[in-house]
């Protein structure tokens, strides 16, 4: 596998949370903290269950989040974000302020 060289920091940035869903879960866990499954699949609207498992192990391997799993019947598992998500996260925050600022002309554009 060779090593990916970026060119700058948004592309690097946009490689580790690239895609809709993932600046959509990182939202949901940076609001309501620790997560179980059925719960963020409630928290991002219109994710499939199979999205979901696939971005979720996506982020994992990135560092994004933490997967808790507890040894019990039924089985539990905890999604958070690590401190290198949550670092994300905070630098999404302005980006999400503008989409919010703007939101009805972006809505209009055909």
């Amino acid at each position: 596998m060779t090593k990916r060289t970026y060119i700058c920091g948004l592309d690097a940035a946009i490689a580790v949370m690239g895609g809709k869903w993932k600046g959509l879960i990182l939202f949901s866990l940076g609001e309501e903290g620790t997560l179980r499954f059925g719960e963020l699949r409630r928290a991002v609207p219109g994710i499939s269950e199979r999205m979901l498992i696939l971005q979720l192990r996506e982020m994992e391997a990135s560092g994004l989040i933490h997967r808790k799993v507890h040894h019990q019947v039924p089985p539990k598992v905890e999604y958070s974000l690590t401190d290198f998500g949550a670092s994300l996260n905070t630098a999404l925050a302005p980006l999400g302020k503008w989409g919010e600022d703007h939101m009805e002309r972006i809505e209009a554009i055909p």
